[in-house]
């Protein structure tokens, strides 16, 4: 991923865009430092439609036989 500064990607932001759409995101910095992402449509989409970890258990291929077995016993007297 390249790195830009903010005033050369105003001049060509238009070329930006197009690389972008091509796969090749860059980063905008600002006084060096990373300040923006720059990165197409459906990347962004793609990225930030994340499961989640409900979805992703629920979607695993699991069979009975991969889970532990259940605990029957039942629970130790306390005392209280």
């Amino acid at each position: 991923m390249r790195e830009i500064q903010l005033r050369d990607a105003k001049a060509s932001l238009s070329a930006m865009v197009d690389d972008a759409v091509r796969g090749e995101p860059a980063i905008i910095t600002r006084h060096g430092k990373p300040e923006a992402v720059l990165l197409s449509f459906a990347e962004w989409q793609r990225l930030s439609h994340v499961p989640s970890f409900g979805q992703l258990l629920m979607a695993a291929p699991l069979d009975e036989a991969d889970l532990p077995p259940r605990n029957t016993t039942p629970p130790r007297d306390s005392g209280l």
